[in-house]
């Protein structure tokens, strides 16, 4: 399909978007694949079929599909089966808002001109938030809905610590670069893996989600946060056509065969507010706030790891489909 598109996109001056922002995937019941196919005869039901298709921007240290590993573990391919033209996006694992919200721009702008959708609508899990929010910025004309989930709206005092230590005189300075640079190779092999190769930065990932790059960056992009003087609010629910909303969970340790929830349970301890573990619930809020307090940790959020989430609270996936289902009934 995208040898029959390329024609059509160079005599349209569409090719370049394309060439630069290939990496996304539509999905179906079975998995995401690099395709461009718009027959959908895996619907089982048409309970999230939206007017507009859903987008999905991944967090910091995230990516689409490596192996067996989905980011959004089972969630795009549910929404296919119940009707949702479901399309997954992959951009740097590390680097500056600013910068990975250009590479979803380009994703974003790729995905209408193929689709031939008027507009999308587009969900960011955790750095992920950031991009919708770019994005909406840039091109609000082409966005139904944005909704951040488990964002760091106003950053994290996680990051704040980390990067205290990179500027603790002496050591800081030496370490710093040293280890941003293990992490930049790691996750440039991790693009690689995932069919992405865009520069990574973990320093700048770093200074976007502390609570002052968060600040600068809201400076910009002021859509659908809550006010200053009560940032535990909600924001906006509607700007320039855009309707925003979010989610988060305040959970710890959800299922003791889940690897990483002991780790992101002693981080959450520095954050003086309920949290994820990353994210704390304030901080997650943007327009219409759906719930701030799911038995969620920040990867339950995605339904990771492997699903291993906890059995007392909603299916992450249910989640989701409930979402869509509010954007199908609301026109969107």
């Amino acid at each position: 399909m995208k040898r029959l598109l390329t024609p059509l996109l160079l005599a349209t001056g569409l090719a370049a978007p394309l060439a630069q922002a290939a990496n996304y995937q539509i999905c179906n019941s079975t998995g995401c694949k690099n395709e461009s196919v718009f027959a959908w005869p895996w619907e089982t039901s048409t309970y999230a079929k939206t007017k507009y298709p859903v987008v999905f921007a991944h967090g910091m240290a995230g990516f689409s599909k490596i192996g067996p590993l989905d980011y959004w573990y089972g969630i795009p391919q549910d929404l296919a089966k119940n009707g949702t033209r479901a399309y997954v996006t992959q951009v740097s694992s590390f680097q500056s808002s600013e910068a990975r919200g250009e590479q979803f721009l380009q994703q974003v702008q790729t995905i209408l001109a193929i689709s031939g959708a008027q507009k999308v609508n587009i969900i960011g899990h955790s750095h992920g938030s950031q991009s919708v929010r770019y994005v909406a910025g840039i091109m609000p004309s082409r966005i139904a809905s944005a909704t951040a989930v488990g964002g760091p709206n106003t950053g994290s005092p996680v990051a704040d610590i980390i990067k205290g230590a990179t500027e603790i005189p002496g050591l800081g300075p030496i370490a710093a670069p040293v280890i941003s640079g293990v992490v930049n190779g790691l996750f440039s092999v991790v693009g690689v893996l995932s069919g992405e190769g865009s520069q990574q930065d973990a320093l700048a990932g770093l200074d976007s989600l502390t609570t002052a790059g968060a600040s600068a960056f809201n400076a910009r992009f002021p859509a659908g946060m809550p006010p200053a003087a009560n940032p535990c609010a909600e924001g906006a629910y509607s700007v320039n056509g855009v309707q925003y909303f979010s989610w988060s969970g305040t959970g710890g340790v959800t299922n003791l065969l889940d690897p990483v929830d002991i780790p992101l349970a002693a981080m959450g301890l520095v954050i003086p507010e309920a949290n994820d573990g990353l994210v704390g619930r304030c901080s997650s809020h943007l327009g219409k706030v759906i719930r701030d307090n799911y038995r969620m940790n920040h990867l339950d959020e995605v339904n990771q790891i492997f699903g291993l989430v906890s059995a007392l609270e909603t299916d992450p996936k249910a989640v989701f489909r409930q979402h869509v289902n509010r954007l199908k009934n609301a026109g969107l």
